[in-house]
């Protein structure tokens, strides 16, 4: 590897597994010092050289709990990585005010709150760069059955460029990801629960999954967290507020 995060901080929500976690991994790799957070710290065991810790982006107090300490150990973030988030499954038919509220809340608030936490600590260094996991499923195009997900995801886009936009003269960078399908343990759930609702076989769920991509196969965690390391680096110091796809051409 070639030591393109050398001495930057890197904080990293949803890092248990799938993209987040191909992130940290990756950032870490690369000689960030990265502090990998989730909701489920079991699924923090097996990292090394990052400080894995559970994080609620849910909470508020959580969140700005954890950004305290990352700037009383370390001065503060330099790269914020927001990957924490949930697919909604269905039509406007199929969501309730429940599922919408939980939606944006995990979704949107939660980098909401990340931001709002981790940015004061960047705007005293006048550096800083917010990485935000959003989909191709947003403001780019629209998949069937992703109605809120989609919804919370273009809100995802707009919430980016607002930041980019408002702190661009302070050092501050905000750009968003758009992955398409994705190998993950997450699509995995996905498929399952697909399956068992349609009494298709979980080969004929993935393989339509498949089907669909313009390339004819899944991407990878790994080709997300190659963008997000260009994000993240100084190789970008000229990006700022955009939606960048990573998505096998789905949105094409």
């Amino acid at each position: 590897m070639s030591g393109r995060l050398e001495g930057k901080v890197a904080v990293v929500t949803a890092a248990g597994q799938g993209i987040g976690r191909a992130i940290a991994e990756r950032f870490a790799a690369e000689g960030a010092q990265v502090i990998a957070t989730d909701l489920d710290a079991g699924k923090l065991s097996g990292f090394t050289a990052v400080k894995a810790l559970p994080l609620d982006v849910r909470s508020g107090e959580a969140v700005a709990a954890l950004a305290r300490e990352v700037e009383r150990d370390f001065g503060g973030a330099d790269v914020l990585v927001n990957s924490a988030g949930f697919v909604h499954h269905g039509t406007v038919l199929d969501c309730t005010d429940d599922d919408w509220d939980f939606s944006f809340d995990l979704n949107v608030k939660s980098m909401h709150r990340t931001i709002r936490a981790f940015l004061p600590a960047m705007l005293k260094k006048q550096r800083g760069s917010i990485v935000n996991i959003s989909s191709v499923a947003s403001s780019v195009t629209g998949l069937p059955n992703r109605y809120v997900y989609g919804a919370s995801k273009a809100a995802v886009i707009g919430l980016t460029k607002a930041v980019a936009i408002d702190f661009i003269r302070q050092g501050i960078r905000c750009n968003a990801i758009c992955p398409g399908t994705i190998e993950s343990p997450s699509l995995d759930e996905r498929i399952a629960a697909q399956a068992a609702r349609s009494g298709q076989s979980l080969d004929a769920v993935r393989q339509a999954f498949v089907d669909r991509q313009p390339m004819g196969r899944l991407g990878t965690a790994q080709e997300v967290a190659s963008l997000a390391l260009f994000l993240a680096s100084d190789e970008s110091h000229y990006v700022t507020g955009q939606p960048h796809l990573v998505d096998g051409g789905l949105a094409l």
